[in-house]
């Protein structure tokens, strides 16, 4: 059975340079932004475009993947209103955030915390699918509930019930966060109750792991994020058996990332964002543990390069 493998929308993380470098290196079905957020207007153009360049390219990245904006709110008028100039402005379809457990977006009244509201779920999503043509997907992320999961299946439907095209889910509570395990399960249940398609999210960090969560949910459509991160060819991996990336490729990759990073508007922020990639490299390569610890310690871009630089010049030295 074909599966569909999707980039999950990792706020903070997923921008546009780690999505063109991903999805060069990955059959990407589709990948989702970072989230607009959303408040009480119609936000300017220039708002989508910078969170989502491809835009200026029909909605593709640079090797001609799909992407599909995001976006965060609470009001359902506004939401629809957002979601048309997503749409007009090329994006491939709209999804509607409402899996954010982020404290300053919750208390806001955006993402996850909008789960102990079935009603308001679907308000806001019916809004959206009212506003946007039908040819265009209106799509939801969810998890299973806020504290609890007790409302999974009412918040399932109420994604339905209101026209969404799909839903994803990520199978933990916003209380949850990102500990383990992962509840597939209770997607299983979903999936054999709704009659539109359910992408899968949550514990894929290998193709292993998305072949049991695939058994276990039924799902054809799995949805990666920190896997993505720590296994960079991780759904080139899932979708044709490709073998993971070496130590030696992922390396070659970071230089790579340095470079783009560095001549882009971020430089500034390069430390940082090469340290927060570390992070998640770690679980993988016992090899990046042992970088980062020595380049954790350095706060310029010039320290850190010269370390990775070094690290580099080794690995392809080494017969």
């Amino acid at each position: 059975m074909p599966v569909r493998v999707i980039l999950a929308p990792m706020e903070g993380v997923v921008d546009p340079l780690m999505r063109d470098i991903l999805s060069k290196i990955n059959p990407y079905d589709l990948l989702v932004t970072e989230f607009v957020r959303v408040v009480d207007q119609l936000l300017p153009e220039k708002v989508f475009l910078k969170l989502c360049p491809e835009l200026h390219q029909q909605g593709m990245t640079a090797n001609g993947t799909p992407v599909r904006v995001q976006l965060l709110g609470q009001e359902p008028q506004c939401m629809a209103e957002n979601a048309v100039r997503a749409i007009e402005l090329g994006s491939n379809g709209v999804d509607a955030n409402f899996g954010c457990p982020a404290k300053m977006v919750n208390r806001s009244k955006g993402g996850a915390v909008l789960l102990q509201c079935p009603d308001k779920v679907h308000d806001i999503v019916k809004a959206m699918r009212q506003a946007v043509s039908s040819e265009h997907p209106v799509t939801a992320k969810i998890r299973l509930g806020y504290e609890d999961k007790s409302l999974f299946m009412e918040n399932a439907l109420a994604v339905y019930e209101a026209g969404a095209t799909e839903l994803a889910i990520h199978a933990r509570s916003k209380t949850d966060g990102y500990k383990p395990p992962a509840y597939w399960e209770y997607i299983t249940e979903v999936r054999q109750r709704l009659p539109i398609p359910v992408i899968a999210n949550g514990e894929i960090w290998s193709a292993e792991d998305a072949r049991r969560c695939i058994e276990v949910t039924g799902c054809d459509s799995v949805m990666i994020g920190r896997g993505a991160i720590s296994l960079p060819n991780l759904a080139d991996t899932i979708k044709t058996g490709a073998a993971p990336y070496t130590w030696e490729q992922t390396l070659s990759l970071l230089m790579s990332y340095s470079e783009l990073e560095l001549n882009g508007r971020k430089s500034d922020y390069y430390p940082a964002r090469i340290k927060q990639w570390f992070c998640y490299l770690n679980r993988q390569y016992p090899e990046a543990d042992a970088l980062f610890r020595e380049l954790r310690v350095f706060k310029t871009t010039d320290e850190i390069r010269a370390v990775l630089d070094k690290a580099h010049r080794a690995l392809l030295a080494t017969p």
